[in-house]
């Protein structure tokens, strides 16, 4: 897969917990046996008085009057679990949410088709019914993989209109591949595309971080101190090519600053996850160390996923090494995995 980097090398959970107040335990249990039968009749009532009102909160507010139309429009990108927990505030949300939780079982059914999983064969007119029938049903989830798909089938118009559809109802991903869209189109569209990736970013996209710090970047002058810090939320959110890019960032201390410890830190995060100009560099810097043995692993991962300048300098390596050593490394190499990431 080509790796994206710096722009001028290539062209590129809505429920959060309450919490939980600190309090002096054994103070308030004492408080609590201490008192008279008089307050445990007012804690009886005040009980039972709240849960004759299941479905309101203790505010006054009832949960049953939230129209139908808004609460679908404010769940349309919740995932299954989400939906779950949101159908148990009250019979009147259950109800209301019942088609998309409908939708998700055919996300579901989906995915397989797309992908072949689950004891059926990968069938994209399947998929792309399943998905369909989910989108009608008001999942923006759903959505998008039908987006993606007509992608995939070169129909981007359709597909935009489903990103489109998506993001205007809040969904992430689908502001980010609409965004991704308007950057591909002729002409392009930066500023559409900038509004939405900004949008998406802010929402915890880390793909759309990403992508908004490559936007941020091409513009250099003050763009670029936006980018490296875009570039460093997505790289802590996981983001592989964000990895690498940090590390160039603390390297060249270019909106960030200079700090060869983080620098290093960052590189070695993306060698560790597969990126190929990462573990070229991570080998290099630990040649430059002594450290033959480890830097022979990773040149050798980084010549096998098409990095050729790797291949040089490994063989120069491999010749200082003993036969049993060429050994151990290329065992080593064999039996790397890498670490996940999000892209």
């Amino acid at each position: 897969m080509k790796q994206r980097t710096w722009p001028d090398r290539s062209e590129g959970s809505r429920f959060t917990a309450l919490p939980l107040t600190k309090s002096n335990g054994d103070n308030r249990r004492r408080e609590f046996y201490s008192s008279s039968s008089t307050h445990k009749s007012k804690i009886k009532r005040h009980s039972h008085h709240f849960y004759s009102r299941s479905s309101q909160s203790t505010d006054g507010h009832d949960f049953a009057t939230l129209p139908f139309d808004i609460l679908t429009k404010i769940a349309a990108s919740f995932t299954h679990p989400q939906l779950r927990a949101a159908s148990l505030v009250c019979k009147s949300w259950s109800d209301a949410l019942r088609p998309l939780r409908e939708a998700m079982v055919l996300l579901m059914w989906g995915k397989r088709f797309k992908h072949g999983r689950g004891g059926v064969r990968k069938n994209l007119d399947k998929a792309l019914d399943s998905f369909l029938k989910g989108a009608e049903r008001g999942s923006t989830l759903a959505m998008v993989d039908a987006g993606l798909i007509y992608w995939e089938l070169g129909k981007k118009e359709t597909a935009i209109g489903f990103y489109k559809k998506a993001a205007e109802l809040g969904d992430p991903a689908g502001q980010c591949n609409l965004a991704i869209s308007y950057l591909q189109a002729q002409p392009p569209k930066p500023e559409e595309a900038e509004k939405w990736l900004y949008q998406a970013a802010f929402a915890g996209h880390v793909r759309a971080q990403y992508q908004l710090a490559l936007c941020l970047h091409k513009g250099c002058g003050p763009g670029l101190q936006q980018a490296a810090r875009w570039y460093l939320k997505a790289a802590e959110g996981g983001y592989l090519r964000a990895m690498y890019n940090t590390s160039l960032c603390y390297s060249a201390g270019k909106g960030l600053p200079l700090s060869h410890r983080q620098a290093r830190k960052w590189m070695k995060r993306a060698a560790d996850r597969g990126h190929r100009k990462a573990q070229f560099e991570h080998g290099l810097a630990l040649f430059s160390e002594g450290e033959m043995m480890k830097a022979v692993v990773y040149l050798e991962l980084a010549t096998r996923t098409g990095e050729m300048a790797a291949a040089h300098i490994k063989n120069v390596i491999l010749e200082q090494l003993s036969v049993t050593s060429r050994n151990h490394v290329m065992l080593l190499a064999d039996n790397w995995r890498a670490l996940p990431s999000s892209c």
